[in-house]
């Protein structure tokens, strides 16, 4: 591979996680500011769809930051953002009905959640021992070091290529449900998929970037396994 494509792949792993999070920044901050129909908070979303699939065990609680909202399946707490936890607008309804929907996900031991709960450990030693193992590996000729970091370079893109059908499916849960409780109205159903759309994008990025980065990794080490 020439500088040009070295430059190039470069160019593409840092440039497509900035686009990803740039449309991401740009619907939220779009329909943050655009009040949803029903007048209701993003707390209030939850809870009622939370209450409406008989959830009454997982709560609802603010937590600091910007888009910092997530689900915890340990204390079984949906966390909103402040903005999102006390504002009326479309976006925030969104990110809340979203984040309900890996409760509901949680409630009905979805399998791909499951096996990505299951992938945490590898998946967090992969991602924070494979570049070292592979770059010591490649650096010392030790190539069965390199082996063992792909491994588990590949069991991190694993949890990543999971992370894609577990997160679209609660964007999907998401649209059903906010409709339902009718936190919004059918007019406003094209802004609310914008928001949760744009989010997924930075999943898929992230997908992307790292099953790109194994198969570089995959490439020089078949080259370098040759030459042996």
């Amino acid at each position: 591979m020439g500088i040009g494509a070295y430059l190039l792949y470069f160019a593409l792993l840092m440039l497509i996680p900035l686009w990803a999070q740039s449309r991401v920044k740009s619907a939220y901050k779009k329909y943050s500011k655009v009040p949803n129909s029903s007048g209701m908070s993003g707390a209030e979303v939850a809870r009622r769809i939370l209450d409406q699939n008989g959830l009454y065990n997982v709560s609802v609680e603010e937590v600091r930051g910007r888009l910092t909202d997530h689900y915890d399946p340990r204390s079984k707490v949906i966390r909103l953002s402040s903005e999102n936890y006390h504002g009326h607008s479309v976006a925030g309804a969104a990110v809340a009905a979203h984040e309900v929907g890996h409760a509901i996900q949680d409630q009905q031991s979805y399998a791909p959640l499951r096996f990505r709960h299951a992938l945490v450990p590898i998946a967090s030693l992969g991602s924070n021992l494979s570049y070292i193992l592979i770059f010591i590996g490649f650096l010392l000729g030790a190539l069965n070091l390199a082996l063992l970091g792909i491994i588990f370079m590949s069991a991190a893109v694993l949890f990543q290529l999971v992370t894609l059908p577990v997160e679209f499916n609660a964007s999907s849960r998401a649209m059903d449900q906010i409709i339902s409780v009718g936190a919004i109205r059918n007019d406003e159903e094209r802004e609310t998929k914008k928001v949760l759309n744009a989010a997924a994008l930075t999943y898929v990025a992230a997908a992307f970037v790292a099953v790109l980065e194994l198969l570089r990794f995959v490439l020089m080490f078949a080259g370098l396994n040759q030459e042996d």
